[in-house]
């Protein structure tokens, strides 16, 4: 199984106070994803989002940039909102960045569960399922084909014409990322893509009828079991011990995710409600390295195997330091 990390990354959104400039902030982001590399992870994501407190909006521009300074880790989008975006331009940003990782680079699309994309670009959140289908056709059409004749309704139409560059790998990866969207789980099965199941919430368990329904689409398609991968993204942190682990993370992580809960309607957050999910079902990945796998080989046999597994350890508020560590 692989395991790595994936990063939206926030700033100053540090319960202690501490605050950093955009340029101190992209620094420590990119230390702690060499370390990553250089500690023997598989894999660093960053998100994409478009609003203050984030640095993740030319998310290919981060990950060039730490192609540059790792030798062995995978880098990837953790996920390109593909709705608000052009599949030519994506594809080139990533091609590239392949090239300056030799063959290291990965794209993790998704339709977004963060908005502001859309009207940023001039996007109807009204056409949100029409435009992913639409550019994500167009984006495995670049991937598989050096010249493309290709017409749609979002963008002008492509007569025979090539895109540059192409990848050092021979075929690109792109996983699909999804929420809890049965019809998300369908077009990533009949698509033979493998899939990114983000649980950020609940328990992990209940994801299972819509992984299953990914294999059996999959199945149906004719693609092989072994080219259906489900990798897992979780909040998670680990410490020298659960008790460490919690008490470092409960504060951040209550603090944010109350605040994301009055744009979007939740109540705020509540210890018995992060026990529950910290729990051996819950969907949070947080305790001792020893707790934190049992854990995870629990989610793996729960969802009839994964293969892959991120934490997002950046939405809690933790310093630097503590997320080197």
């Amino acid at each position: 199984m692989e395991i790595g990390i994936d990063s939206f990354a926030m700033y100053n959104n540090n319960i202690t106070g501490v605050e950093l400039s955009g340029t101190e902030a992209m620094d420590e982001l990119l230390e702690r994803i060499v370390y990553a590399d250089q500690a023997g992870l598989d894999v660093f994501g960053i998100g994409e989002h478009h609003r203050k407190g984030f640095l993740d909006s030319a998310t290919h521009m981060i990950l060039a940039a730490a192609a540059a300074k790792t030798t062995r880790i995978r880098l990837n989008s953790a996920v390109a909102v593909l709705s608000a975006a052009d599949p030519v331009r994506v594809f080139q940003n990533f091609a590239t960045l392949d090239l300056i990782s030799h063959g290291r680079a990965e794209i993790v699309v998704g339709r977004g569960s963060s908005i502001e994309a859309f009207p940023l670009f001039g996007f109807s959140l009204n056409d949100y399922d029409e435009l992913f289908k639409e550019k994500l056709g167009l984006l495995l059409k670049i991937r598989d084909n050096e010249y493309v004749t290709w017409k749609g309704k979002f963008r002008p139409a492509i007569d025979n014409l090539p895109v540059y560059p192409r990848p050092m790998q021979t075929t690109l990866p792109i996983w699909l990322g999804v929420g809890g969207t049965p019809e998300s789980f369908k077009r990533a099965g009949t698509l033979g893509l493998p899939l990114m199941v983000a649980v950020i919430g609940g328990e992990t368990h209940r994801f299972a009828p819509l992984v299953e329904m990914y294999r059996k689409a999959g199945k149906a398609a004719g693609h092989a079991p072994e080219s259906l991968k489900v990798g897992l993204h979780s909040l998670g942190y680990v410490a020298a011990s659960t008790e460490q682990a919690i008490e470092e993370f409960y504060p951040g992580y209550a603090d944010n995710f109350t605040k994301l809960g009055r744009e979007r309607g939740w109540p705020p957050v509540t210890r018995q409600h992060f026990d529950a999910q910290a729990g051996p079902s819950g969907a949070l990945i947080v305790g001792s390295a020893r707790d934190v796998a049992e854990k995870i080989k629990r989610h793996s046999e729960a969802l009839g195997g994964i293969s892959r597994v991120t934490f997002q350890m950046d939405s809690a508020g933790l310093s630097n330091e503590q997320l080197l560590k």
